[in-house]
């Protein structure tokens, strides 16, 4: 059974994710303060988080912060604020998914399926070993076990979408991977991301690999269409 934890100061709006969630067959925890939240990922290692940014004792997006510091576990932002810059605060804090209130149960419970089943899926596949030959080389390699990145032999944390891209990126050195489809590989329906979103977790993984990330040599930019992975150094940015 899948664990969620639901960090929500509003009772009646936590209760009612808790019973739909609960009644959809997984185990769902609550908390009502961004601390009792913090307390609880520790103890209860949920499969999804369910976050809300508006908390009486610490903002949420410091909660997202907090959370991903000491775990790799999917979070998605609830929040009744749908500007695209808090959209991107979101994802600079290491959210994976946003939801704006109101929204439909419905919706709500297909993308924590979809967060779990892709976090997953992708773990198993990479630990069968069936990709292991097309993604272990140097100087970055995937650890599945713990969902995160070895650069350059050290032991980097990403966020869900990072690691997804990163391991399509790894799975096919070379290729030219245009913003859709990189949308795609991180949310099959998901409006979250979008172009901008893209060119943040971009941003967001330089900083984790490259030596310089001003002057990227790893991941680079294909002007007008999109982005490429590729271990020929000889070259400058397309």
């Amino acid at each position: 059974m899948y664990k969620v934890l639901v960090i929500e100061d509003d009772v009646m709006m936590r209760d009612m994710l808790s019973m739909y969630l609960s009644e959809e067959g997984y185990s769902v925890r609550q908390a009502g303060t961004g601390e009792e939240g913090l307390q609880i990922v520790q103890d209860f290692v949920p499969d999804v988080v369910l976050l809300d940014l508006m908390l009486p004792d610490r903002d949420g997006m410091e909660v997202c912060a907090s959370i991903r510091e000491r775990s790799h576990v999917p979070i998605m932002i609830l929040s009744m604020k749908s500007e695209v810059s808090e959209r991107v605060q979101a994802l600079k804090a290491g959210a994976d998914d946003y939801m704006c209130k109101p929204f439909s149960m419905h919706e709500m419970t297909a993308r924590v399926e979809a967060l779990i089943r892709r976090s997953h899926f992708s773990t198993a596949e990479i630990a069968s070993g069936e990709e292991a030959e097309e993604i272990d080389f140097a100087p970055i390699q995937l650890d599945a076990e713990r969902r995160m990145l070895l650069v350059r032999g050290k032991l980097i944390e990403t966020t869900f979408s990072e690691f997804e891209m990163m391991k399509l990126f790894l799975s096919h050195p070379g290729k030219v991977f245009s913003r859709e489809e990189l949308i795609n590989t991180i949310r099959g329906f998901d409006s979250f991301v979008t172009d901008r979103a893209i060119d943040v977790h971009i941003v967001n993984l330089r900083k984790k690999i490259e030596q310089n990330p001003k002057e990227p040599r790893l991941i680079r930019t294909v002007w007008g269409f999109g982005y490429k992975y590729t271990t020929d150094h000889s070259q400058d940015n397309d």
